[in-house]
């Protein structure tokens, strides 16, 4: 696939079964990750994997942090919140590990960061690998970056699900004319 044609028809895959991706398809999504753009090279970038029994109980600390926010959840969202993470054989928690810098502020090594997982979901579509990049309130919660053992100056940038597709969808048409102008002085 040339890369035109891998960044014109990436699509988000939101149903993602077994099998997983393999070791070196997972090795290649890190590598990918780690060429992001990176001011003073400060790779704000951690990456924590999450499979097998691992995702249940990543549902169990979204149920513990839902139930928090408001202890009488109904038995439908806590269903929802505990199988999250069984909706793809392998979910990466992608964290932003921001440095005091004189040079790089934290937004410039959050968006590195958000590159690197941008860089991760074109290497599982390069690869066949289904991806989907998730956020929602579980990201920001402060049980889960604790649960997660995030440090004080770490933040989640987004939970990134992958498998096998089960359903492959055809990329959009874009027309950029909207999205464009020309700026004259």
């Amino acid at each position: 696939m040339d890369a035109l044609e891998l960044l014109h028809n990436r699509v988000s895959c939101p149903l993602l079964l077994e099998p997983a991706p393999t070791a070196e398809q997972m090795d290649n999504l890190f590598k990918a990750a780690l060429r992001a753009p990176d001011h003073a090279v400060l790779r704000p970038s951690r990456f924590l994997v999450v499979e097998g029994e691992q995702r249940e109980a990543l549902g169990e600390l979204y149920l513990k942090a839902g139930l928090e926010d408001d202890p009488a959840l109904s038995d439908a969202k806590q269903t929802k919140l505990r199988n999250a993470p069984l909706r793809a054989p392998v979910v990466v928690v992608a964290v932003a590990h921001k440095t005091e810098h004189p040079k790089v502020p934290y937004s410039e090594q959050l968006i590195t960061v958000g590159c690197a997982t941008h860089a991760m979901l074109y290497a599982a579509h390069a690869q066949g690998v289904g991806a989907m990049w998730r956020t929602g309130p579980m990201a920001y919660h402060p049980t889960v970056m604790a649960g997660l053992g995030l440090a004080e100056n770490e933040e989640i940038v987004g939970f990134l699900y992958l498998g096998t597709p089960k359903v492959v969808r055809q990329a959009p048409e874009v027309d950029t004319a909207p999205y464009v102008t020309r700026w004259e002085a």
